[in-house]
């Protein structure tokens, strides 16, 4: 190949074919992604493309192990100045990618590995796609996860491309999909193996084959009548999943489409109009916050060199088997560990099941299913790099389980466990070298829950507990490190909220309208059906724990569904019924009349209350890590921010004032530490 000009950002390259090959590559970065600079770079070199006659035609690629472009640069959405400006940003970039659309010269995408967003717009924007088709290349427009929608064109490209049914969808759920699923649903013109990519890519060049056009039935669906009677019932779905006025951005989508389809310059102008708006929503500035909190807790640890090839897991009950499964999914060799194989049997029938949602391809599957090894005698402990606790919640029975794994671990073994309230302190007392335990605590589903609590005691050694976080960020997981005491973070500030629920049913409120109270606070389920998820004897077990330390009262009620057995979602009956499917039955839902934020405000103050104690007690470094430990550890309404930030905005005097006439309520105002000092 001969080098043609040289760019900051971009390199370009003439093959022996006379094809251009324009490779991104930003400079000082280990991610493609778009930003002004490199937008301007990229509007040099399409000028220099219209007037080009020496070129066959342009292959766009990337120099990135990372994959191909992330999307815009979200450091530069807290950067506009007012709502004119990022508007005008938008306009820019639509130019640009028109302008490249515009070119008499075939231009192919190729794409191997994440085309996100701005990325995806992009490739819209070129004549022809092709990718690589396994599971690691994802290509999507998952914007409405940051309280925005797409601004480069991308509302009008896809569904003129494919359709409005699918297209919306794949927009209006921030969905990513493999590069084999997106040529099946017509955005890209090649899915192939990562060896047949630069060929495919070159053939599209050379061939110049018609290019994709929807059916007849897709492009019917952006025509007017169809767009109002769609945009109905996509209004309704939507509504299903999210309140307008948490997250409008989905909402905006719909409403441009279906004044405008996809067919006019007024289609971009008022997609760049709607967006610019939006980056100055409540919504999208506390969605770009938890976006930073996410990447802070993705950071962590990120000089650790430890590289764990072998887990050891004892317990395969749900918990145990669960986390033995993902480490499994991502590529680690894993020896489980139960009594007898009755016990292990049902947590390789789970795995199986994980392994062919998240896998797919059979041998894949297969692979996965060889490094998962049952071990009923425990011959993985000595060669494992780190060994997973997970039996039941007894102290005696963990103490006796480190005891026994210290005799047969290697030395530079990690020991953790996965309690999820015993102090480590309490645990490690029969350990020779008490420095070695650190606490790795998942939640319940482990394979959807993306929060780790990596969790300290006072003998854990610091070089444990950064191995723990690599360990953690290796499984694709988020790690939260916190200070070992009674319940941790997330449990510690869940449970009163519970308990504090169920008091509110002994007052007389419906169950139905405590959980609708708190969805619409923006919560992911209510609590009363959170605590049947969770099981209401796991409930009663943490609170009773909890209690020993906080003398907190345990509700009665509680108490007695776990002796009758009635234990949530997994007997069939809690505080609510069940079917066989574990579907929620609903009876008749008793009237409340009083406004819903008369139940909302109580559960969040004293979720606030607590969120406050363990920033006092130093349970996490500070609010921020609280707020990201409260957002992926419990739902915390995301576009709220998190529970500190959520307080710092509403005003902690105010809520702070509000906490205390309800503790006086009930007689309990001495109980009430400050909060305004805390989070100083």
């Amino acid at each position: 190949m001969t080098k043609s000009q040289s760019y900051q950002h971009w390199q370009l390259e003439t093959d022996s074919d006379q094809i251009l090959w324009v490779c991104f590559d930003k400079k000082h970065s280990a991610v493609n992604t778009l930003d002004r600079e490199v937008m301007e770079e990229f509007s040099r070199i399409v000028d220099m493309l219209k007037i080009d006659t020496t070129h066959k035609g342009v292959i766009l690629t990337s120099a990135k192990k990372s994959g191909f472009i992330a999307g815009a640069d979200i450091s530069q959405f807290t950067q506009f100045s007012d709502i004119a400006e990022a508007t005008g940003v938008l306009t820019l970039g639509q130019e640009i990618l028109n302008q490249l659309e515009a070119l008499k010269l075939p231009v192919v995408a190729m794409i191997d590995g994440f085309c996100l967003g701005g990325g995806l717009e992009l490739a819209l924007a070129c004549h022809y796609r092709v990718a690589e088709e396994s599971g690691k290349t994802r290509l999507g427009l998952p914007e409405v996860k940051l309280g925005i929608h797409p601004g480069w064109g991308g509302t009008v490209r896809l569904p003129r491309l494919i359709g409005a049914p699918q297209a919306l969808n794949l927009i209006l759920n921030g969905h990513t999909v493999s590069g084999k699923a997106a040529a099946k649903l017509g955005f890209v013109d090649a899915a192939v193996p990562k060896r047949q990519l630069v060929n495919a890519a070159k053939y599209y060049v050379l061939n110049k084959p018609p290019r994709h056009k929807p059916g007849t039935l897709q492009s019917l669906t952006n025509q007017k009548i169809i767009r109002q009677m769609l945009g109905y019932y996509l209004r309704k779905q939507v509504q299903k999943k999210v309140n307008p006025l948490h997250y409008p951005a989905p909402f905006h989508v719909i409403d441009n489409w279906e004044l405008v389809g996809v067919e006019s310059d007024a289609a971009y102008e008022r997609e760049a109009k709607s967006c610019g708006k939006l980056f100055f929503s409540e919504t999208c500035q506390n969605l770009v916050r938890v976006f930073f909190l996410q990447d802070r807790l993705k950071g962590l640890a990120k000089e650790s060199s430890f590289t764990p090839q072998h887990v050891h897991v004892i317990g395969a009950g749900t918990m145990g088997g669960d986390i033995a499964a993902w480490c499994a999914v991502q590529g680690m060799t894993v020896t489980l560990q139960d009594l007898e194989p009755r016990f292990i049997a049902p947590a390789i029938k789970r795995a199986h099941k994980l392994f062919k949602d998240k896998l797919k391809e059979q041998y894949l599957i297969e692979k996965a299913m060889d490094r998962l090894i049952p071990d009923i005698n425990g011959d993985g402990i000595s060669r494992a790099d780190i060994i997973i606790e997970a039996v039941i919640e007894d102290l005696a029975v963990k103490q006796s389980t480190f005891k026994m794994i210290e005799s047969k671990a290697k030395p530079q073994a990690i020991l953790a466990t996965n309690t999820s309230s015993i102090p480590l302190d309490d645990i490690n007392t029969v350990l020779q070298q008490p420095e070695r335990l650190v606490g790795i605590h998942y939640f319940n589903p482990v394979a959807k829950m993306q929060l780790v609590e990596v969790v300290q005691g006072q003998h854990t050694s610091q070089e444990i507990v950064e191995k723990s976080i690599s360990f953690v960020r290796k499984i694709d997981r988020l790690p939260l490190p916190v200070k070992s005491s009674p319940g941790f973070l997330v449990n510690r500030i869940l449970m009163p909220y519970l308990l504090e629920a169920v008091e509110l049913i002994k007052e007389g409120v419906p169950m139905t309208a405590i959980d609708k109270a708190m969805t619409q606070f923006g919560m992911p389920m209510g609590p009363i059906t959170l605590a049947d998820t969770v099981g209401l004897d796991v409930c009663l077990s943490v609170a009773k724990y909890l209690g020993k330390y906080f003398n907190t009262p345990i509700p009665q009620q509680l108490i007695q569904c776990v002796e009758q057995r009635k234990l949530g979602r997994k007997t069939g009956e809690g505080f609510y019924q069940y079917d066989k499917r574990g579907k929620q039955i609903r009876g008749e839902e008793k009237p409340y009349d009083q406004p819903l934020d008369t139940i909302s405000n109580p559960l969040v103050l004293t979720m606030l209350n607590e969120a406050f104690a363990c920033l006092r007690e130093g349970v996490v470094a500070d609010g921020d890590l609280l707020d990201a430990g409260m957002v992926y550890g419990t739902g915390f309404a995301p576009f709220r921010g998190g529970p500190i930030h959520y307080a710092k905005t509403q005003g902690i005097h105010e809520l702070y004032q509000q906490y205390i006439k309800q503790q006086e309520a009930r007689g309990e105002s001495q109980k009430v530490k400050e909060w305004e000092t805390t989070a100083v």
